[in-house]
């Protein structure tokens, strides 16, 4: 037998692959380090996009709930999925790799981001009414940190832009959708003082949350609509957001 007829013998010989799907798509994000949609993973695995995104949102129900310690959660986005570290750990993570403290939120830009992500897509005066306050400043820092964006504008005289969340605010915050957003405002004030231990938060910026949870629910019923709120003018009584000092509460 020649060495030719030999080798095709050993190759066929070698068992088929067995691709155990959930720990496939484990690997191939683990070793991303970013969101990988389920077109892509549909494509490797030989699967549809949908049988993909039923695997991994079934996958991250047991992951994320199992008694085994893990440092990492599952996140199943509505077009892709992605694998975080749990943000208990922030402050070894940084410690361990020599991480600098990124940029921060503050205790305006929280309430802004809170009113956007409860009433979107919603103008920016809408946000103003119900802080009382100027918003620009906030609205400003967190398009520019990517956890809002435009969604369009709504159809009005002046056409106001109307926002909502990003992708960004879901991972930032450990959310696989706008649905797992806290229903009470003490869930709520638990979700922006996570990690309040760490020396990233100060005394005032944990009260600040915790009110902002208390009068969050009620805010909304004495607030126009964001449709009333646009052609709304702005009460004598806001005040003015020109400083960044206070852009110290860490939101990853």
């Amino acid at each position: 037998m020649s060495e030719e007829i030999k080798t095709i013998a050993k190759e066929d010989e070698i068992p088929a692959r067995e691709i155990v799907y959930e720990e496939a798509i484990e690997a191939i994000l683990f070793a991303a380090g970013h969101p990988i949609t389920y077109t892509n993973l549909a494509r490797v695995l030989d699967l549809t996009p949908g049988k993909v995104k039923d695997i991994v949102v079934e996958y991250a129900r047991t992951y994320n709930t199992t008694d085994m310690p893990r440092g990492v959660i599952l996140l199943a986005y509505e077009d892709s999925c992605q694998l975080c570290t749990k943000q208990y750990y922030l402050h070894e993570i940084r410690e361990a790799l020599g991480i600098k403290k990124n940029g921060t939120l503050s205790t305006s830009s929280m309430e802004a981001l809170a009113i956007v992500a409860y009433n979107q897509p919603v103008t920016r005066m809408y946000v103003d009414t119900l802080r009382r306050a100027d918003s620009s400043y906030a609205m400003n820092n967190l398009i520019d940190r990517g956890l809002i964006e435009c969604k369009g504008r709504m159809d009005v005289p002046g056409r106001p832009m109307l926002y909502g969340t990003t992708n960004d605010f879901l991972r930032c915050f450990g959310l696989s959708s706008l649905a797992d957003l806290p229903g009470t405002s003490e869930e709520l004030m638990a979700l922006f003082a996570q990690g309040k231990n760490t020396p990233d938060k100060t005394e005032e910026e944990i009260d600040g949350a915790e009110q902002l949870a208390m009068e969050l629910e009620g805010a909304e019923e004495d607030a126009p609509k964001a449709e009333d709120s646009a052609n709304t003018p702005k009460d004598n009584t806001h005040t003015e957001e020109t400083s960044a000092e206070d852009d110290i509460i860490d939101y990853e």
